[in-house]
């Protein structure tokens, strides 16, 4: 008994720090509606702040002074990130803006790399609170029993400033209606850039008092982000003692797994979160999100059509300069050319449910992995010819999406984009820890084409035909009656139902057919590389496909596929470079606030303004 509440207060301490950061970003959505994905990166810059003033100032009074000015430094970053990178944009789709955080991610990653250099750091010891107390006879450390109560005190504080304090009013106002508070003559600006700096400054605090138990390096980011928001999806997206709770029960339940069930410590917390979603889809203490309530992917603009002579003539040409592309390009070219296809392909196949029917996933790259998986373990353990393993590649894709479909489909809003990214996270576990049939992080290799398809430019041709054949199928299932009443139910789901749609059926066999053609893509590359690896199935693949797709465009249907080549394009040229991740972190906030519509979408703004100037002129 004394062994398990020692690991139930681990637990708990663990829970502090976390709890900091999770009711940050709580409080940054629930205002601002920000998909901060660059809340990790207030945590680590915490830590390196941190310790940095820990050298600094000596003592215990510089220790807690130290962890006091960091959440201050760290909400001044974080006002200024707001100001700059945000504000500018906050007029987009709000999920757009999500690209915008992942490009300051980058730039952050390769900041900190150039202040603190790539060597970790070991967090100092807690003045005066060094060693253990014996609770029980168990051995708990003095830090993590004083942390233990310093919570309680935080979650009063913001109790309190939200409860209590007028700004805390205008905060719960705005959490519930901020056109509202707008319309009472409340300043949204600075309010936003306010909640933003908290919200970073609890950022801040989180990663400078975790300090004497872990340490800094520059992987925090990324590993605290993904347990961020399972806690705040798992309490409800804005409410603090949702997060609280969340909090203490994905910490302790972690704490368990590790010393009981350790294979699970890798997806402990996405079970329960996808367990919590399917019973009450909006979390514990949340309210329900309705996609496009807040305008996720955009409201509806301009009905898309399909393109007109001059588009048409425009695309000919550009498959009649990919067809004789072997004549003058060398096999680099080619080799580069393939992964764009396949890229475009998986960019395309995630844009038919995001662009047209309104379902933002966090966990697309389930199905290009999945796909590209079934494909190989049937060559590498039953040698089955490259024509049938490719053809079971987009079938496994398509069952696993209809498998995972099934319990997503009834969530809306980030809450099923949360749900998606759980299942694809169970997903990538499988991979990654069933070595006897996956080969774990070894990864499955040897898996070449046909004899027939040996040379790089016959696998070229045959990436094309079935790349842009792909591409093509989903523009025609987008201009069919289907996926008319795909975009019924993004855009009025009440009216769609009243017409007689079954608009949770429609989204349904759209997420099947989007995750057959991610699975073709994964074939495809599975091929092409001759290995696949569980990289392919992790959060960071699925991110990449989100980002091209909100940088091509949403609502253009060429979106993901020039958002596709873009980024292929200038991440082969800028990984060149030692500071890569800074400069294409700039390059994509850039694209963002010059080109909020996307790449595509802006270019059609342009050209139809260009039209509408013709046009006047000549009356």
């Amino acid at each position: 008994m004394a062994f398990f509440f020692a690991q139930f207060l681990t637990g708990l301490a663990n829970a502090s720090s976390l709890f900091l950061v999770a009711s940050g970003l709580s409080l940054i959505f629930g205002v601002t509606r920000i998909v901060n994905f660059a809340h990790g990166s207030f945590y680590m810059l915490g830590a390196f702040i941190g310790i940095t003033l820990m050298q600094i100032l000596p003592g215990a009074i510089g220790f807690w002074g130290a962890i006091l000015l960091t959440g201050l430094a760290v909400g001044l970053i974080g006002a200024v990130v707001e100001m700059l990178v945000l504000r500018p944009i906050y007029r987009a789709p709000e999920l757009f803006q999500l690209v915008a955080t992942f490009g300051v991610i980058l730039v952050i990653q390769d900041l900190a790399l150039m202040t603190w250099g790539a060597e970790d750091r070991l967090g100092p010891r807690a003045p005066g609170l060094r060693g253990v107390w014996r609770i029980f006879g168990e051995p708990v450390p003095k830090y993590d029993i004083v942390i233990i109560a310093i919570t309680p005190f935080i979650l009063f504080a913001l109790w309190y400033l939200i409860a209590r304090t007028r700004a805390g009013i205008l905060v719960r106002a705005a959490t519930q209606d901020r056109e509202m508070v707008g319309a009472l003559g409340v300043n949204q600006a600075w309010l936003f850039t306010g909640v933003f700096a908290l919200g970073s400054a609890l950022a801040g605090w989180g990663g400078a008092l975790q300090l004497p138990k872990g340490g800094a390096d520059l992987l925090m980011d990324f590993n605290i982000i993904g347990a961020v928001f399972v806690v705040v999806v798992i309490g409800g997206m804005g409410s603090l003692p949702g997060a609280f709770i969340a909090t203490v029960l994905i910490s302790v339940l972690n704490v368990f797994g590790v010393t009981y069930l350790p294979q699970s410590t890798l997806v402990l917390m996405f079970v329960v979160m996808a367990v919590v979603l399917i019973i009450r889809p909006y979390g514990l203490l949340g309210r329900e999100e309705v996609a496009g309530e807040h305008g996720q992917v955009g409201a509806p603009d301009m009905p898309i059509r399909p393109y007109g002579p001059v588009g048409q003539a425009l695309v000919a040409a550009l498959l009649l300069v990919l067809a004789l592309l072997p004549v003058f390009a060398d096999q680099f070219m080619l080799i580069l050319m393939i992964d764009m296809i396949v890229f475009a392909l998986f960019a395309a196949s995630l844009h038919f449910i995001l662009g047209t029917g309104g379902l933002v996933s966090f966990g697309h790259a389930a199905f290009f992995g999945g796909g590209a998986y079934a494909a190989a373990l049937l060559v590498f353990h039953t040698d089955t010819p490259m024509e049938l393993a490719f053809l079971f590649a987009p079938l496994a894709a398509g069952l696993l999406a209809l498998a995972i479909g099934w319990f997503c489909i009834r969530l809306t809003g980030v809450y099923f984009a949360m749900l998606t990214l759980a299942f694809s996270q169970l997903v990538w576990s499988l991979a990654y820890q069933w070595r006897a049939v996956t080969r774990g992080d070894d990864g499955l290799v040897n898996i070449w084409p046909s004899d027939w398809l040996g040379e790089t430019a016959s696998y070229y041709y045959f990436t094309l035909i079935l790349g842009v054949g792909g591409i093509l199928f989903l523009r025609h299932v987008i201009h069919a009656p289907f996926g008319y009443a795909l975009r019924a139910g993004r855009d009025s789901p009440r009216q769609a139902e009243a017409m007689g749609i079954n608009v949770k059926r429609i989204q349904f066999a759209a997420f099947a057919l989007a995750g057959a053609m991610a699975g073709l893509a994964g074939g495809i590359f599975v091929f092409s590389k001759g290995s696949v690896f569980p990289t392919e199935l992790e959060i960071a693949a699925s991110f990449d496909a989100l980002i091209v797709v909100f940088l091509g465009g949403v609502k253009t249907l060429a979106g993901g596929v020039v958002g596709a080549g873009f980024m292929t394009v200038v991440e082969d040229w800028l990984t060149r470079l030692e500071y890569w991740r800074l400069l294409l972190g700039l390059v994509i906030i850039a694209v963002v606030i010059i080109a909020p519509e996307g790449i595509v979408g802006s270019i059609r703004t342009f050209w139809n303004r260009i039209r509408g100037s013709e046009e006047e002129a000549a009356k």
